[in-house]
């Protein structure tokens, strides 16, 4: 795995170098001699252009190192020449490490092209309009923060952690709209996934104050 993490970091230059020495042979000793040399040149200058170095990031998201992933996000030159779902994942990590550095209009900037171009899986799309609609409710678009995270429920969301937040944000929305009913619903659905993280919790702990006290 190691190895192969090398090779991906390196790719580019393997192919340049190959077909450096194709040319070389070609030149010395005709075409066929130097077939391979070609074949290896082109499949490693294909692959780092059409596939990108996204494996790499993996290992820096991981241990949190958001600096490192950036690294290598910002390596990518031409984002436009990846394969159309590697695209998609590419300006979904340019959003999240946005995201973490507290720039939204980026973070959103980012996310909405992911959603254009298309995500792999439904999970990671959900993810990405929770993402939008908890913006979207930040900068006081209600309309439009409720109907991304109800898209993202439907979706469907990858983690507990997040699903409870969404539900929780919903939980608020029919509170404002004095749709009490739904609002103790969604309460239910955010208890039910048993979350742990403090931010979450404490918001769980805040609402069940007086939710009960409501209507409905």
């Amino acid at each position: 795995m190691k190895f192969y993490n090398i090779f991906i970091k390196y790719r580019l230059q393997l192919g340049i170098i190959a077909l450096a020495l194709a040319i070389f042979v070609n030149f010395n000793s005709g075409f066929w001699p130097s077939l391979a040399l070609y074949i290896i040149a082109v499949l490693c200058i294909f692959t780092h252009f059409f596939i990108g170095p996204l494996r790499l990031i993996q290992e820096y998201l991981e241990g949190g190192d958001f600096e490192g992933a950036e690294k290598i996000l910002n390596g990518i030159k031409y984002p436009g020449l990846l394969y159309k779902p590697i695209r998609a994942v590419y300006f979904t990590l340019k959003g999240n490490i946005a995201m973490s550095k507290q720039d939204f209009d980026a973070a959103e900037k980012h996310m909405k092209k992911s959603l254009d171009l298309g995500l792999p899986m439904k999970e990671a799309e959900g993810a990405n309009k929770l993402q939008l609609g908890m913006m979207a409710m930040q900068k006081g678009n209600m309309k439009e923060g409720e109907s991304l995270i109800r898209s993202a429920i439907r979706l469907g969301i990858p983690d507990k952690e997040s699903s409870a937040l969404a539900y929780l944000q919903m939980c608020q929305i029919m509170m404002q709209k004095r749709e009490f009913r739904a609002a103790k619903d969604f309460f239910k659905k955010a208890k039910a996934q048993k979350p742990t993280t403090d931010q979450v919790v404490d918001q769980i702990k805040q609402i069940e104050k007086y939710i009960s006290r409501m209507p409905g």
